[in-house]
Order: C-alpha cells, then sequence, then structure tokens
C-alpha cells in the first residue's frame, strides 16, 4: 500500500477583464501563454511556439474498449491534430458530415472581427503570430485550451511534489501578469488588465476542469475501477473541495456548498468532459506504452488553493486506487450516485445520510472513514514517508470534520472559505445571495498574492502548507528529477532552440548536421530521470553529441 503513484495535475484558469467581459477570452488566453513565450528563458525553438506532437492523441478512445464515432463527437472532443486525426472512431461520415474542429488558434481568428476592445481596431495582417502552446523548462506544458490558459503540471511520483508542481503553475500565472502590467506601464496600452482565477467556475452556468491524472496498469477491469472509486469520488470533496457560494450551476439559489465542480456532473460514467460531464471519465489515452499502462483521467475535482487540500486530493486518491487493485477497496454502491454527489455538496452541515444498494444508511464522512481504514489496514505497520503523511493528514481531517467544519478550517478549502464568509456574514447581516458574497468568492481565487483571499490567508499562517514557497519557486524552472519529465524538462531548458516539437511521450529534435529531424520517444514514465540521463545531460553541452550519446546507448 503506497501513496506512490505516476500522477498530474491540469489546471484552466479562469481569466477575465475587469470592465470588459465582452473580451474574446481565447484572444486574451493566447497574450498570457504568449506573454510567457516572451520573457521566460525556458521554451523550445528559441521562443517560437512549440510544436504539440500529437501523434499519440487519440481523444475519442474509451477505456470501456470501444472508440466514439468522430461524427458524433462533441467538437470540444476532438483535441488531435486535424491535419492528423487520431485513429479512434469510426470512419468520417464524408466531407458534409464532418464536425468543425476546434484550435485554440481558428477560434480566436474566427472571432478576430467580432471581438471586443482591442480586437475591434486591430489589423489582422500587421497582428503579431500568436503562441498557443509551450512546453516549459519544469516538464509543464502551458496553452490555450479553448477560452482558458492552461498549466499541465510535469508528471510526479508523490502527492507533495503534485502541490509542488501545480503550485508552481499559479506562480507562473503571477509572473505572466506582472510582466502583462509592465508592459502596459512601458507603451503597450492596447493590452487589457488581464486577471487570472484558479477556480472552476464563472457562477453563469460555465464551468472550466481541474483535472487528475494517474497511471494505472492496463489489466485492472475498468469496471473495478468504476465501481471502486464512484463512492469515494462522491464524498471526496468533504476534504478538497474548494468551496462556492450559491447552488446550481448558474449559482441562483442562495446558499454555500463544499464543491465548485458537483452540480456540474450530469452522468455517472462517460467519455464526455464538457458536456454530460460523468463522475468517472472513460478518455483512454495512456500517453505511455497503450499496453501495459492507463492513464486515470480524473475531471471531478475542483481547483485547490489549499495546500492540504490538494494534497490529499492526490494523496487520498493515489491510496484508493491501489486499494482497488489490490482488490482491498470497500464494498459499497451509492444510490442514485449522481444526485448524491450534489446533495453531498450542498450539505454544508456533514449530517444527511445517503442510501446504499445494500439498504444502510450512512453519511458522506462514514464512507470517507470506510475508504480511510480500508487505507490504514493496507498499510500495515511501517509505510512509506509518503503514505504516511497522508494518513496522518486523511485522519486528522475526518476527525476534525466530525466535530464542524470551524475545526479544520486551517486546512480544507471549503471550510477556510466559508468561514472567511460567515465571518462577513455575521459582521454585516449578509444573506446568501448577497452579491458581495460573490465578489468574496471570486476575490478568493485570484491568484495574485496580494490579492487573493486564499492566498492572503496562507502568508498570515491562517492556512497550512505542505510545502516551502522556496521550493515552489524551483520548481518554476526545474522539473521533478525521477519521471521522464526530467528528461523533457532537460532538453528544453539546454537544447530548447533545437526542440521543435514535444508531447508527453516525445521530444522532436532538429538536427542541422544531418538536415532532419530526430524523435526521441518517452513512453516509459518512469524512465528518462535524472539517475538514467543525468550524467549524459552533463557530459554533452552540444546537442549532436549529447543525441548520439543518448541514442547509442539505447
Amino acid at each position: 500500500m503506497t501513496a506512490i503513484r505516476v500522477m498530474g495535475a491540469e489546471t484552466e484558469y479562469g481569466i477575465h477583464v475587469p470592465g470588459a467581459p465582452g473580451l474574446n477570452a481565447t484572444w486574451l488566453s493566447s497574450q498570457v501563454v504568449h506573454s510567457y513565450a516572451m520573457f521566460a528563458a525556458q521554451h523550445a525553438a528559441g521562443g517560437a511556439e512549440t510544436r504539440w506532437d500529437y501523434t499519440d492523441e487519440n481523444p475519442l478512445a474509451d477505456a470501456r474498449g470501444w472508440a466514439l464515432p468522430r461524427d458524433q463527437a462533441h467538437p470540444s472532443q476532438l483535441t488531435d491534430d486535424p491535419a492528423a486525426a487520431a485513429p479512434s472512431g469510426e470512419s468520417w461520415a464524408g466531407p458534409g458530415g464532418r464536425p468543425d474542429v476546434l484550435t485554440a488558434a481558428g477560434i480566436a481568428l474566427s472571432d478576430w472581427d467580432s471581438a471586443d476592445g482591442a480586437l475591434d481596431t486591430a489589423d489582422r495582417v500587421d497582428a503579431p503570430p500568436m503562441v498557443m502552446n509551450m512546453v516549459l523548462g519544469n516538464g509543464a506544458r502551458l496553452y490555450v485550451d479553448h477560452a482558458h490558459p492552461e498549466y499541465s503540471s510535469p508528471e510526479v511520483t508523490n502527492p507533495e511534489d503534485a502541490v509542488t508542481w501545480d503550485f508552481a503553475g499559479d506562480e507562473v500565472a503571477r509572473r505572466i501578469l506582472a510582466d502583462l502590467a509592465e508592459r502596459r506601464a512601458n507603451g503597450e496600452p492596447e493590452l487589457p488588465e488581464i486577471q487570472l482565477y484558479k477556480n472552476n467556475t464563472d457562477s453563469k452556468a460555465a464551468s472550466y476542469g481541474s483535472h487528475e491524472n494517474y497511471l494505472m496498469p492496463r489489466q485492472l477491469p475498468f469496471g473495478q475501477i468504476v465501481s471502486g472509486l464512484t463512492p469515494f469520488f462522491i464524498t471526496r470533496q468533504l476534504i478538497c473541495g474548494a468551496g462556492r457560494v450559491g447552488l446550481g450551476q448558474d449559482a441562483a439559489v442562495p446558499g454555500f456548498q463544499l464543491s465548485q465542480r458537483a452540480d456540474f456532473f450530469e452522468a455517472e460514467v462517460g467519455l464526455e468532459t464538457t458536456i454530460r460531464r460523468p463522475i468517472i471519465n472513460t478518455r483512454d489515452e495512456p500517453h505511455s506504452v497503450a499496453d501495459k499502462y492507463r492513464r486515470l483521467h480524473v475531471i471531478i475535482g475542483d481547483a485547490n488553493l489549499s495546500q492540504v487540500s490538494h494534497y490529499l486530493k492526490f494523496g487520498s486518491t493515489a491510496l484508493v486506487l491501489d486499494l482497488i487493485e489490490r482488490g482491498l477497496a470497500p464494498q459499497l454502491e451509492v444510490w442514485e450516485p449522481v444526485e448524491a454527489l450534489q446533495a453531498v455538496s450542498h450539505d454544508v452541515s456533514g449530517q444527511n445520510k445517503y442510501r446504499l444498494i445494500d439498504g444502510r444508511r450512512v453519511t458522506a464522512l462514514d464512507i470517507q472513514w470506510m475508504y480511510f481504514e480500508a487505507a490504514q489496514r493496507a498499510a500495515e505497520q511501517r509505510p512509506d514517508r509518503h503514505t504516511a503523511g497522508v494518513l496522518q493528514r486523511w485522519a486528522d481531517v475526518l476527525t476534525g470534520l466530525a466535530t464542524g467544519y470551524r475545526e479544520v478550517s486551517g486546512k480544507v478549502e471549503w471550510a477556510a472559505k466559508l468561514a472567511l464568509l460567515e465571518q462577513y456574514r455575521e459582521r454585516d447581516g449578509l444573506a446568501w445571495d448577497d452579491p458581495r458574497l460573490a465578489l468574496i468568492d471570486l476575490q478568493w481565487a485570484d491568484v495574485r498574492l496580494d490579492k487573493g483571499l486564499a492566498n492572503r490567508l496562507q502568508v498570515r499562517g491562517r492556512l497550512d502548507t505542505v510545502v516551502s514557497a522556496a521550493r515552489i519557486e524551483s520548481a518554476v524552472l526545474r522539473p521533478p528529477e525521477d519521471t521522464r519529465a526530467y528528461f523533457r524538462g532537460e532538453c528544453i531548458r539546454r537544447f530548447g532552440a533545437s526542440v521543435v516539437g514535444a508531447s508527453w511521450d516525445s521530444v522532436i529534435f532538429e538536427r542541422p548536421a544531418q538536415r532532419r529531424l530526430q524523435k526521441v520517444p518517452t513512453r516509459e514514465p518512469l524512465r528518462g530521470t535524472k539517475a538514467l540521463t543525468g550524467e549524459l545531460f552533463e557530459a554533452h553541452a552540444d546537442l549532436e553529441d549529447f543525441l548520439q550519446s543518448l541514442l547509442g546507448g539505447i
């Protein structure tokens, strides 16, 4: 039993320009990515856009054993290269039946003439090229995902590192905002005042994702994953929900709930991520050796500004996955899972009971204790450091929740937000439909250290941390050393001008001396580590020497 597992996070940031809500969000997002490309000394191809290698993207492959026909897919599901579409699904329905493929650049350019503000007066011909995609020196990906800037963290092996490299993305966001502000002050007034939020909804019926990825063995039946995970995911929001003012997708019903995302889920199992969102997502893109691994793509989590909640989100899920793989997960099935998911989110008291298929009625906290106790039994007497750390924090939070949310307001994000909101409500007599509370909710997620309320609580010591600020600062520039992200990041850091493309499982170099491209596959997530490649990087400052040594050793 262990919390050590290859994992990673994807964070889509909410983007907003004060006083100009009609600005094209995709164009704004391209400005965010482009800004980082211009000043960060860690990118490929000398600052130009890094081509993402879509060769192994297969967004319509379903883990249940089939593929969705392309002509039946929602356009948002087509994230592969439209020029070389993935081989999943049935053949095209024909030229007339082929659905539109959305790319960030395509969206931005198609809306160019209709956007407000700066775009209205821009000359399309003279417009600078937009950078939509970057691979960073820390092994992460920064890109425009439809209408949001997204930071996908590099692969890590434990929940502490999951916190470190996800929160490094917040620091990247802050550096971008500082750069944009400086450029506006120095004579680029056409740049709007962009603000970024680490949240999951605009409270106008739109939601954007915070996804998790976990590497699992391919041979494990997917049905076993579904049955083992569903009750855990329905109740996991108790320990890692980000909290939200308002109930319902458009927050029209006054109140407070545990999760930003719960009201947007409509199915138990499915392939979609932006429509008919399922509790268990079946997207089957392993980004690794396909017959050996599956990548469990989790779309039900909230983006966290509480380090403890983020740590528990990854740590407890890793332990539950280990339980499932060992056949030790609690045997329980929740009646009407989608309804239960939303009911748990709406129940701040935690006292409601939910029906199980076997007739029992239990609270959400009871279910969390069942999973914790199973993990604790399986961990035996001497768990590794990461497992012991997760079990300790998980037990502390569950014990505190039994007393009430204020007991865990220094750890769990929704509890911290609720405690702050209740201060305002008590001081000023605010009802839950008072718009000032919605503004506080938004300000909570502002990524800036001096403006974001969650960040200010953390600076004041009222929100616990898991890793130091210095470690996060280092992770902005450095990749984790114990996964293939080390190889990817070091290639960008050392040979960026010669890297013409990359993905999670490949790096493509331009070899001018040989007048050809060289693709280096990285399909094994635990190869390409510092232990395996560090000496090669140190021994060869020249790319050609490095590649000859690397490839000659295979």
